[in-house]
């Protein structure tokens, strides 16, 4: 296995092939003018037509659950807001600029099916804890793995032979890899966030999420995605949430004052959620 300096300088060499497309980009520097409006957002994202019809699948998914269809891109940007319509265009943008490109290691649609997954499973815990943005944890869920994205494009075999130890072991993937490797995938993901100056609370939960005890900022949002996390994979993995590598760190339950029961209960309930909403995220 190669020393860490030289995966770290393949993994930053990799990810400057990387970058988020135009749209998002003039987005960002339309939102960031304090006098835009929200018919300049609808006519700068009209002129993309895959990015409308994203927004049109988005405001139209089964969790919005609108009484009617919504059918232009006018209205679907008035009943969003720019938040969110600013979190889909990121979303669809990190997954465009990822688009086509292929790994040893890795099925990229499988990727955004356990994204989307971590991401039901956010929301629903923010809305059990009355967190009033619920959507916020549904783009910090989808965008939370990023970090391995970068690895497997870079150090495909050294990230499989992690993970396949992390299983062995029966032990947190991110323990491991820092053994192994020198850093781990949470380690990447905020880093990277920070170079593409994607929002602080994006950057913050991807980074701390494995030990949510060290975050000194957006501690709600980082101990939810913490839970997230290891309710999916307990799942994905045929494990036990709460048992193994699956044990939630204590302080994400005063955080949070949610239960184990509870959380199990939103398990089961993102689990039937999610095929209604994966096709309208990634098609």
């Amino acid at each position: 296995m190669m020393n860490i300096q030289t995966m770290i300088q393949k993994i930053e060499q990799s990810a400057q092939l990387i970058s988020l497309p135009e749209i998002y980009l003039r987005l960002r520097e339309l939102l960031a003018d304090p006098d835009y409006t929200m018919a300049e957002v609808a006519i700068l994202l009209g002129r993309d037509p895959a990015l409308a019809t994203r927004i049109l699948q988005v405001v139209n998914s089964p969790l919005n659950r609108r009484s009617c269809r919504i059918e232009t891109v006018t209205h679907a940007v008035s009943l969003l807001g720019s938040r969110q319509v600013y979190d889909i265009v990121l979303c669809a943008s990190v997954a465009e600029s990822f688009k086509g490109v292929l790994t040893d290691v890795m099925n990229m649609k499988q990727f955004w099916q356990q994204s989307v997954y971590c991401a039901v499973t956010a929301q629903q815990l923010a809305v059990a804890c009355g967190e009033m943005e619920s959507e916020r944890l549904f783009v910090m869920g989808l965008l939370h793995d990023i970090g391995h994205l970068f690895m497997y494009l870079a150090i495909p075999e050294e990230s499989q032979q992690v993970i396949l130890k992390a299983k062995e072991l029966k032990r947190p993937l991110y323990q491991v890899e820092r053994e192994l490797l020198g850093f781990d995938y949470a380690q990447i993901g905020g880093n990277m966030m920070r170079k593409w100056d994607l929002p602080k609370s994006l950057q913050v939960t991807t980074r701390f999420h494995p030990e949510p005890n060290v975050a000194k900022q957006f501690t709600l949002e980082t101990a939810l995605l913490h839970l997230s996390y290891l309710l999916i994979h307990s799942d994905l993995e045929d494990g036990n949430f709460g048992a193994g590598a699956f044990v939630a760190d204590d302080t994400v339950w005063a955080t949070t004052r949610l239960t184990e029961k509870q959380c199990l209960d939103i398990q089961q309930s993102a689990a039937n959620q999610f095929d209604e909403v994966a096709n309208s995220i990634f098609t």
